[in-house]
């Protein structure tokens, strides 16, 4: 089955991505928080360009959706890349508190050219940037210990820049969701729409049932750990290596859901986006 095309529109994220560049300039630190079962998939192509010499620290959201297996890899390859991952679960607060010290530490910088100068510290200020419903305020949530931001298993929540004090040392600045204006990589994209890491109006919910359907399949021959096809036909009462993804949805649609083959496809998607299907990730670390 060819990729689904996912598609969005540009004027509400051309909006968003100029209000972020424009208070970027305000910060210290840069904290890029990513999908732990999409960890490439959900790099921002600007992010770079956006952060150019201010220090970034990579949070890895979700970890409890994913495997041990998948981020002991993960952790390692980006380790070989130079980059110092920080694997958090924005929902349960695991890991939170090592991102708050890393942001400080890697703004300490900031205060050291102050006091050069003649001049008082000041609370170091962060930013949290990422794609829509990666887990960046559920975070900020659990970083101020208290709900101070809507939080909630969907994108686009957060609708517009805000400050929040964090503590006396370190300002937050929780920021909307930004995508890419145009995603050319559209394996990327379908990873996305799977996750839920971008809106349901860019993607069709039986094309993108199936597609991830097939990416099972496509990695199940490269992490033979993970026992997808029994999970799946434990669940379903279907066989996934005897049919498509798409054979897969039509037959679990016929024996469970009256032949609804749209109630089928968003049944398998929000049983893997809530975790009832196991710790599984769609992307694994590159091996080239």
């Amino acid at each position: 089955m060819p990729t689904p095309e996912i598609h969005w529109y540009p004027g509400h994220i051309a909006k968003a991505e100029k209000a972020l560049v424009d208070q970027l300039n305000r910060v210290d630190v840069v904290l890029e928080v990513r999908d732990a079962r999409i960890p490439l998939s959900t790099r921002h192509p600007k992010v770079e360009t956006w952060v150019g010499e201010k220090p970034r620290v990579l949070v890895i959201n979700r970890i409890d959706m994913i495997s041990d297996a998948a981020k002991t890899a993960w952790e390692a390859w980006l380790r070989q890349q130079g980059e110092t991952p920080y694997f958090t679960n924005g929902q349960q607060g695991q890991g939170v508190k090592a991102i708050a010290k890393a942001a400080q530490a890697a703004g300490e910088a900031v205060n050291q050219r102050r006091q050069a100068r003649g001049m008082n510290p000041r609370p170091i200020r962060a930013v949290v940037i990422g794609f829509p419903n990666v887990g960046k305020s559920a975070l900020i949530n659990r970083l101020l210990n208290r709900k101070v931001v809507a939080s909630a298993r969907r994108a686009g929540i957060t609708r517009q820049l805000r400050w929040i004090r964090l503590s006396g040392d370190l300002d937050l600045l929780d920021a909307p969701g930004v995508i890419p204006s145009r995603m050319d990589n559209q394996e990327a994209a379908l990873k996305l729409a799977i996750c839920d890491d971008i809106g349901e109006a860019a993607y069709d919910t039986q094309c993108t049932a199936a597609a991830f359907l097939d990416v099972l399949k496509g990695l199940e021959y490269t992490q033979s750990s993970d026992t997808y096809q029994d999970i799946l036909r434990e669940r379903y009462g279907v066989d996934l290596s005897d049919y498509t993804g798409e054979g897969f949805v039509e037959q679990v649609a016929a024996q469970k859901f009256q032949d609804n083959q749209e109630r089928t496809a968003k049944r398998i998607l929000n049983d893997f986006r809530t975790g009832l299907l196991g710790p599984w990730v769609l992307e694994w670390p590159p091996t080239k």
